[in-house]
C-alpha cells in the first residue's frame, strides 16, 4: 500500500540509498537531482496545516473572545514549501568520475555518519573497463585527442590474459612488501585469509583481481577489482595494458558493478528516481548493510592488524 502522508515519509527517509550514475553526469547533479525529487514529491502529498494562534478579541470593556485561527505567518504562500531542499541532507558514500557509471551510494539524513563509515572504511569495488587497440589520446579516454596509431591484429586473447596475471601478480606481490610481510611466510597466509590486505596509505591503489571478460579485436572488456582506485588511474591502466601488448590502447567506458556489498541489482536507474522508488530503495540498503556487518567488522580486523 502507497503511504501518501509526507510526515510519515520524510520519517521513513533514514538511510543509504543506492542509485546507477549514467555517465557524462557528475555526483553532484545525480545528488541535486535525488534531493529534488524527493522534496518535490513530498510536497505534493499531504502536509501539515498552518499552525494556530490564538486570537483574543474585546468586544466592549468587560467581555473579551479568544479563539483559535490558523496561523497566515506559517502558510505555505508565505514561508514557501513545507520541504526545502535545503532541510535535506545527503552526502554520496562513494564517489565516481564524470565519465564512469555504474552504483553510487548515498546517505540521507542521519545516515550520513553511515556514508561517512562506508567511505572512510573504503570497501573493494569492481569495474568493467572497456578499452580499444590502435589509439592512444592524450587523456587516455575516447574523447582526447589521438596522439598515436599502432597495429593490433598481432594481439591475441592468450597475450593479454598472460599479461593480466602477472599485473595481478606484481600487485599483490607489492601489497606484502608494503606490509613487511614474506608472501611464502605464515603470516602472509593469515593475513590473506581473513580479507583483502589493504595498505595503510590511501593513495596507493591496489589492484586484488583484473581480467579479461570480453575480447573482440580492438575491442576488450577487463574486469578489475581494486581500492583505492580513481578514474585517471583505470585510464591509464588500459594505455598502460595496450603499450606491454606492444601496440596502443584508449578507455572508452568504465562501469562502477559493485561497491562493497552493494551491485547493480541494488541500484536504481534514472527513470525510478522517484519517491516511492527511493524510499523502498533505502529499506532494501539498511536490510543489505544489516546482514554484512560481518563482513565489515572482519575486513577491519583485518587492517588493523596490517597497521
Amino acid at each position: 500500500m502507497l503511504v501518501k502522508d509526507a510526515k510519515v515519509i520524510w520519517n521513513t527517509l533514514r538511510g543509504i540509498v543506492c542509485v546507477y550514475k549514467p555517465a557524462d553526469v557528475g555526483c553532484r547533479q545525480v545528488r541535486n537531482t535525488i534531493i529534488y525529487k524527493i522534496c518535490s514529491e513530498l510536497n505534493e502529498m499531504h502536509c501539515r496545516p498552518p499552525i494556530k494562534r490564538v486570537e483574543i478579541e474585546v468586544s466592549n470593556a468587560e467581555e473579551y473572545s479568544v479563539k483559535v485561527v490558523p496561523n497566515l505567518a506559517d502558510h505555505v504562500n508565505v514561508v514557501g514549501p513545507r520541504y526545502q531542499q535545503e532541510d535535506l541532507v545527503c552526502s554520496w558514500a562513494n564517489y565516481l568520475g564524470r565519465n564512469t557509471s555504474g552504483v553510487l551510494l548515498f546517505g540521507l539524513r542521519d545516515a550520513t555518519k553511515t556514508a561517512k563509515f562506508i567511505r572512510e572504511n573504503k570497501p573493494t569495488r569492481a569495474y568493467r573497463v572497456k578499452g580499444r587497440l590502435g589509439l592512444s589520446t592524450d587523456t587516455a579516454f575516447k574523447v582526447g585527442r589521438p596522439v598515436e596509431r599502432t597495429t593490433w591484429k598481432h594481439v591475441k586473447y592468450v597475450h593479454l590474459e598472460t599479461l593480466l596475471s602477472s599485473m595481478q601478480a606484481a600487485h599483490q606481490r607489492k601489497m606484502f612488501e608494503l606490509c613487511g610481510v614474506d608472501m611464502q611466510s605464515q603470516l602472509a597466509y593469515e593475513l590473506a585469509v581473513k580479507g583483502p590486505i589493504r595498505p595503510v596509505d590511501s593513495k596507493i591503489p591496489v589492484l586484488y583481481g583484473i581480467k579479461c571478460v570480453d575480447f573482440n579485436p580492438p575491442d576488450f572488456t577487463l574486469e578489475i577489482h581494486c581500492i583505492n582506485e580513481y578514474e585517471t588511474y583505470l585510464m591509464h591502466l588500459i594505455h598502460e595494458v595496450g603499450m606491454k601488448l606492444h601496440s596502443s590502447a584508449h578507455c572508452t567506458g568504465i562501469q562502477c558493478i559493485r561497491h562493497g556489498c552493494f551491485t547493480l541489482d541494488d541500484a536504481l536507474l534514472r527513470k525510478h528516481w522517484t519517491l516511492q522508488e527511493i524510499v523502498s530503495n533505502v529499506e532494501h540498503c539498511n536490510r543489505l548493510l544489516e546482514e554484512n556487518k560481518f563482513i565489515v567488522k572482519q575486513e577491519n580486523a583485518a587492517l588493523q592488524q596490517i597497521q
